[in-house]
């Protein structure tokens, strides 16, 4: 009794009907033909609550059966399909409402799916969840609300679906570009066109014209021989290595969108250490804020990648002041040969860089340094507006110079020979890869 307690729920439509025979004997109280209405609806009402009941618990067998499936791994800041999977083994038409219970990170008060299956049917539902912070997240359990055409009663299925999901860096982006790679489509997402310089192209094969390819590589005595147009396929020089330098102090701790500029970071770390191990360059990590956090030396083994996703994936801000004099002792020590070094970090005053420039020109003597900054996009809301008041002019004032603040350290660390980019976090992937293809196509790695 108290199994079947639990699993039963009154519908609307059961407080509807009863509302309705209340109002009758009601009414039959004043008007005597009311009443005799109201016994016969009262009476129909019981005999449908009992035909619902008998239908819906006719076997206590879970004659429905539901499974959500999962991936083991979700990717950070995309999206990612989540399925249930439901079958009707009643012998009629049922309505179901599913409620899943998600993860409580993401904060989802109001998930139903609603639907009627037909009987000995099975349908597949499927829903997008977005997180937005690495870790681990816990699923509970899954609730199936079944209902018959009189629709007076639910019974709950319970499914116990309890099941601990990881969240890591954004493999699916990573893939994304990945593809790119190796249909040498590449370039196509860059935001400039990048001139190749063929000086630093070392041949690799002869290979069929596929529309697209510069017509300059076209082998000529290949394409008298074979009756059909022939190009040459140039690789870039191999092994280099590059590092990804992700600052994981405070100014990493600002959001964006629902996630912080550190993940907007580890996201385009993996992807730009995937892309370079495609391009046969070797990738490496550095994590560090006040201490060196992890330290992944730059490889090209099949296992780099897992290595290099498993330390990120662990990896959160602290309120620190990042020390970059420790950065550099370590790079020395450890890093001999000449690198390509992607550091993601964040100025807003020439003040907090002028500080720290002479641990950067030390840097930039030994290896190829490119410092990222993120571009506050609120801020340019703020550009973009009319002010009408005093306050709204003192605001953009203030707003204006941090804009002017980000050119002087763009143009401070140019002066240097260091090269720097500024990029929305959106954009960051996007960038960061666009000026890694740069630097192979002109041969500064």
């Amino acid at each position: 009794m108290r199994k079947f307690l639990k699993s039963l729920y009154l519908n609307n439509y059961f407080f509807l009907y009863l509302i309705i025979n209340i109002v009758l004997f009601v009414i039959g109280h004043f008007y005597v033909p009311a009443y005799s209405l109201s016994k016969i609806a009262i009476l129909l009402f019981v005999c449908l609550l009992v035909i619902d009941i008998l239908l819906l618990y006719n076997t206590n067998k879970n004659i429905v059966e539901a499974l959500r499936l999962t991936p083991e791994k979700l990717s950070n800041g995309d999206e990612n399909k989540i399925k249930i999977y439901i079958e009707n083994n009643y012998n009629f038409r049922v309505g179901i409402k599913i409620i899943d219970e998600v993860p409580h990170q993401f904060q989802v008060r109001d998930f139903l799916i609603s639907d009627t299956l037909l009987a000995g049917h099975q349908k597949t539902y499927q829903y997008i969840l977005t997180p937005h912070k690495r870790g681990e997240y816990e699923y509970g359990e899954l609730n199936i609300y079944v209902s018959t055409r009189i629709n007076f009663i639910s019974r709950r299925f319970r499914f116990d679906n309890k099941k601990k999901v990881t969240v890591y860096p954004s493999f699916i982006q990573m893939r994304k570009y990945e593809l790119l790679a190796i249909s040498n489509r590449l370039i196509d997402t860059g935001i400039k066109k990048i001139r190749r310089i063929s000086n630093n192209k070392e041949f690799e094969k002869i290979r069929d014209y596929v529309i697209g390819d510069d017509f300059r590589t076209v082998n000529w005595s290949a394409t008298a021989r074979k009756n059909q147009l022939m190009v040459n396929e140039y690789q870039d020089e191999k092994s280099q290595q590059v590092y990804s330098l992700i600052d994981m102090g405070r100014a990493m701790k600002m959001p964006f969108a629902g996630m912080t500029l550190l993940d907007y970071a580890i996201n385009t770390s993996l992807a730009i250490s995937n892309i370079a191990m495609i391009k046969q360059d070797k990738a490496g990590l550095i994590s560090f804020s006040k201490d060196i956090h992890s330290i992944v030396p730059a490889s090209r083994r099949n296992s780099q990648l897992n290595n290099i996703m498993e330390v990120l994936y662990n990896q959160t801000t602290n309120y620190n002041e990042t020390d970059y004099e420790l950065l550099y002792a370590n790079i020395s020590h450890r890093i001999n040969q000449r690198s390509l070094l992607l550091l993601y970090t964040n100025f807003e005053t020439l003040n907090s860089l002028s500080r720290q420039i002479k641990f950067f020109r030390q840097l930039a003597k030994k290896h190829l340094l490119l410092i990222i900054f993120f571009e506050n996009t609120e801020l340019n809301k703020v550009l973009n507006s009319y002010p009408k008041t005093t306050e709204e002019i003192y605001i953009k004032t203030i707003v204006e110079k941090t804009v002017f603040e980000k050119k002087l350290i763009i143009r401070e660390l140019k002066k240097y020979g260091i090269h720097s980019i500024i990029t929305e976090p959106q954009n960051l992937t996007l960038n960061t890869i666009n000026k890694y293809l740069e630097f192979k196509a002109v041969g500064l790695i």
